[in-house]
C-alpha cells in the first residue's frame, strides 16, 4: 500500500510538472515503463493513459500532455497476455498501439537502474517511473521456516493435497503454495481463481482430517477463463466451461461479464443487501467524485 501511495504521489507531481512546463528544456518527455505484459501491466497501461485524459477536467493542455507522455511495455515474451488465445492478445495490442502506448516484446530485463532499465544485448529504456508487474513472490519469511519445502521465489512445495511435502497438518493455498498442475509438468498459475477453487477443497479437508480420514482428496484446477479490462476503451477475454469450451468475448458484452464477476466478488463478502446500497450509493456518487485522486 506505501509503495502505491508513493507511486501515486510521484505520478501526479511529475504531470503537474509536464502539463506547467514553460522552457524548452523543461518540455521533455514523461517516461513510464511497465515490466511485464501479463494482465496487470496491459490494465495498468490503459489507466494511465486514462488518466492522461483526465487532465482535462483540471483544465490542463491535454494535447500537449498527451505528446509528452510515453507509456512502455517490456516483457521477454514474444506476445502479450500469454493467458489469452493468441486472437484476442493480437486484438488488444493493436488496442494498445493504437492509444500510443509501445509494446516492446523479446526484451529480457537484466538491470533496473534510477534512470530506466537495460535488457540482454545492451539495449536501454530510459523511464521516470518503472513498476515491475512480471510474477509474483511469496514472503521472504516462508523461506526460512525450519523443515518446510520452498521454491526459488519462496514459495511452500505443497502436494496435490494442498499439505506441505515435509508436515502433512499443514496446508498452503494462494499465492504461497507452489502446487503441481495436474496432468502438467508446471505449477497451477498465481491466480485469484485458483485460490477460491483451493479454498473451496481446504475446508473440505481439514474437516475430513480432523474426522481421521487418511486419504484427503487432489486439487484439481479448473480454468475458467480470463478477462481484461482497457480501462474505459474495452474489455477482451476468454471463458471456459463444460457446454461451451472456450468462448472469445470483448467489447460490451465482456465488459458486462466483467462487472458482473466483479459484483459476484462483492456479493461474496458483503451480502446481497449492502452490494445493492453501494451500487445505488455509486451510480449518485459518479457525478460528482473526481476522476483522478489528488492526495
Amino acid at each position: 500500500e506505501q509503495q502505491a501511495l508513493r507511486f501515486q504521489k510521484h505520478l501526479l507531481e511529475s504531470y503537474i510538472k509536464a502539463s506547467f512546463a514553460e522552457t524548452t528544456a523543461d518540455k521533455r518527455r514523461l517516461s513510464i515503463a511497465i515490466i511485464g505484459a501479463g494482465a496487470t501491466g496491459v490494465e495498468l497501461s490503459a489507466e494511465l493513459h486514462d488518466v492522461t485524459d483526465e487532465w482535462t477536467a483540471y483544465h490542463m493542455d491535454d494535447e500537449m500532455l498527451k505528446h509528452r507522455v510515453e507509456l512502455t511495455i517490456i516483457d521477454a515474451s514474444d506476445r502479450l497476455l500469454s493467458a489469452l488465445p493468441e486472437r484476442l492478445a493480437n486484438a488488444t495490442a493493436e488496442q494498445l498501439q493504437a492509444l500510443g502506448i509501445q509494446l516492446k516484446m523479446k526484451r529480457r530485463i537484466v538491470e533496473v537502474t534510477a534512470d530506466g532499465v537495460k535488457t540482454e544485448g545492451d539495449e536501454f529504456f530510459a523511464a521516470d517511473l518503472i513498476v515491475w508487474s512480471a510474477g509474483i513472490k511469496a514472503p521472504d519469511w516462508l523461506d526460512q521456516l525450519d523443515g518446510l519445502e520452498s521454491n526459488r521465489i519462496h514459495q511452500l512445495v505443497v502436494k496435490p493435497t494442498l499439505q506441505t511435502t515435509r508436515d502433512d497438518r499443514i496446508f498452503v493455498i494462494g499465492d504461497c503454495a507452489a502446487c503441481p498442475w495436474q496432468g502438467r509438468e508446471i505449477n497451477v498459475p498465481p491466480r485469484a481463481q485458483t485460490a477460491h477453487q483451493q479454498s473451496d477443497l481446504l475446508v473440505r479437508s481439514i474437516i475430513d482430517q480432523l474426522d481421521g480420514r487418511e486419504t484427503l482428496p487432489p486439487y484439481r484446477y479448473r480454468d475458467y477463463g480470463s478477462l481484461i479490462t482497457l480501462g474505459e476503451y474495452t474489455v477482451v477475454g476468454n471463458l471456459m466451461g463444460n457446454l461451451m469450451g472456450s468462448v472469445s468475448v470483448g467489447g460490451f458484452i465482456a465488459r458486462l461479464f466483467y462487472l458482473s464477476l466483479y459484483k459476484m466478488h462483492q456479493v461474496a463478502l458483503f451480502g446481497y443487501f449492502r452490494v445493492g446500497l453501494l451500487t445505488v450509493a455509486n451510480l449518485f456518487r459518479r457525478s460528482t467524485k473526481a476522476h483522478i485522486k489528488l492526495h
